[in-house]
């Protein structure tokens, strides 16, 4: 008998995981994930949409897997759930449609960064935000305005070689970055969101990071603007993987398993931190 594909929409919290790919020291997604799977009947390897690091967190990763004969998308949202680890969770397990595959059909990917830039973190929030007064470097320069932050942002939008911002272990290319805006969350606490058809190890952390070091004056933006156009490296800064929540994964219409109503309302996600903040009562700041 065929073994039938399925699409699950997964999250979880990074804290306690060292990345989502396996790896032999060390709990990660991917090990939990395909032992929860096991355990539930489903004795097969999965592949995501794509590897999030030590620390980072997701509110939507997607992956592919193949489902015993017999064995439907209806029984696996059943039997899955109650084997997975506390901070792993399952939003949805569904037939997708033909030819659809997590990694190579997606078409992009939505990222988010917390960044506390005035106020006092609440505590439930301070394992998932970065506090910038606890930067030394952010400390050398001025005032972080959610103002400039916002406009150095901004710049960042645009094909290009983002291999100023990357890792060297990622292939070095042009990616598109659509979208780079910041918005107020309120008591201090504001989000960057990315949003671009591929992105490489690090980008977003360094991209906030040094958009950090530019708006406080730290690292000049012709240097910032330069590393952009040319990909000429510069002392940037990586931001904490605590505050960076994989937000979504794109998918064209043809292949998407998830609807839009599904996607602004996750079944099943919980509200505790880093889930809760809701989009429909944030504003965006204005460059």
């Amino acid at each position: 008998m065929k073994r039938l594909p399925a699409a699950l929409w997964i999250w979880y919290r990074g804290t306690h995981f060292r990345g989502y790919q396996r790896q032999p020291e060390g709990s990660t997604v991917q090990e939990a994930l395909e032992d929860s799977l096991r355990k539930a009947g489903v004795p097969y390897p999965v592949m995501a949409a794509g590897r999030t690091d030590r620390g980072v967190h997701a509110r939507m990763q997607v992956v592919s897997v193949r489902l015993p004969p017999f064995y439907t998308s209806e029984m696996l949202s059943e039997r899955l759930p109650p084997q997975l680890p506390p901070d792993l969770g399952l939003c949805v397990a569904r037939r997708p449609p033909e030819g659809f595959h997590a990694q190579w059909s997606a078409a992009g990917k939505e990222y988010r960064y917390r960044i506390q830039l005035g106020g006092t973190v609440s505590e439930p929030w301070r394992p998932f935000v970065m506090e910038t007064t606890a930067e030394p470097r952010l400390m050398e320069g001025r005032a972080l305005t959610p103002e400039r932050v916002a406009e150095v942002l901004g710049t960042t939008v645009g094909c290009r070689d983002f291999g100023a911002f990357h890792e060297n272990s990622s292939l070095r290319k042009p990616r598109t970055l659509e979208s780079a805006t910041l918005h107020e969350l309120g008591n201090g606490l504001f989000e960057a969101r990315l949003r671009g058809d591929g992105f490489g190890r690090y980008q977003v952390r360094y991209l906030v990071g040094s958009a950090l070091l530019t708006a406080a004056g730290v690292l000049s933006e012709e240097r910032f603007r330069s590393a952009l156009d040319s990909g000429t490296s510069i002392p940037g800064l990586k931001a904490p993987a605590q505050g960076l929540l994989l937000w979504e994964v794109l998918y064209p219409p043809t292949l998407d398993p998830f609807p839009a109503g599904e996607r602004a309302h996750a079944p099943g996600l919980p509200l505790a931190p880093p889930f809760s903040l809701s989009a429909d009562t944030d504003s965006e700041v204005a460059a």
